[in-house]
This record gives structure tokens, sequence and C-alpha cells, in this order.
């Protein structure tokens, strides 16, 4: 995700990432979740947005402002090894078509979202989860105490 893409006046076809990040925290807040953005996993790939639920739950979404940064990603099937529950962070205005059916989809703007198709839940292993769940907390508390 370029947090740094052009916007939608600029072009109408491109949301701005920044936005749907938002309005997708937001929504993931409001589910009982909290969220880091730009979370990075094992083996070096970064996600949009990581999500803990009160449960230990994690789930993953990927944040596309346009389809032409569906088509260049190739790295999302990744990600599933690593959140119980994968999503895509759309606007209202991106095809939904062309997004992959087994997976969940949100549609979002910059005050909130809502949880069009529900994801698939694939429970993590347990070993998997812990280290997943300490990582998370690491890069929470590293980035309390820069700010």
């Amino acid at each position: 995700m370029d947090v740094q893409s052009t916007t939608s006046a600029q072009n109408p076809s491109i949301d701005d990432a920044r936005l749907l990040v938002r309005g997708t925290a937001r929504l993931v807040e409001q589910l009982g979740y909290l969220s880091l953005v730009e979370f990075s996993l094992p083996g070096g790939r970064r996600a949009d947005l990581m999500a803990l639920g009160r449960k230990g739950e994690i789930a993953i979404v990927e944040i596309k402002s346009g389809l032409a940064d569906l088509r260049a990603d190739n790295k999302w099937p990744d990600y599933l090894d690593y959140c119980d529950c994968f999503y895509f962070a759309v606007s209202e205005r991106f095809p939904h078509d062309r997004l992959p059916q087994h997976v969940g989809l949100i549609i979002a703007d910059g005050f909130g979202g809502a949880i069009i198709r529900e994801s698939r839940l694939d429970k993590l292993p347990a070993a998997r989860r812990k280290a997943l769940t300490l990582r998370f907390a690491r890069c929470a508390a590293d980035r309390l105490g820069r700010a």
C-alpha cells in the first residue's frame, strides 16, 4: 500500500489509501479489535493493517486504492498464513467483482466501513499465534515509545 497515493481528485479511479486505512481502522475498533498499520510479518512482508481481537484472534486487512494496486499485488496470499481471517478493504467505487471471492470484503471511506463479505475463519496454530501476538505487542509498545 502506498499511503502517499494519488488522491481521487486527481484520478477518480484511485482512492486515497490513507482514508481507506483510517475508515477501516475505525471499523475494526468498533468490532473490538486493536490495529496497527503497516505491520511487519515474519519473512519481510508488511500487512497494511493487522488487528488483534479480545480473544487473541488475528485479522489482516489489505487496502486496495484502485484496480492497478490490486493487479500489481501478488503478495497478499502470503498473508493468509499469519491470520485467522483476511479481508480486502476498498471503496464503494472499486469493482468488487475483481476481488477474490474466498476472502472477506470491507467497503470503507475516511469515516468508517462495513463488512460486506465475511472472511472464512482459518485458525492459526497456537505457536504462530503466540509469536504474532508478541510481535504485535512489541511493535505497539515501540510505536508508543516513539510517539
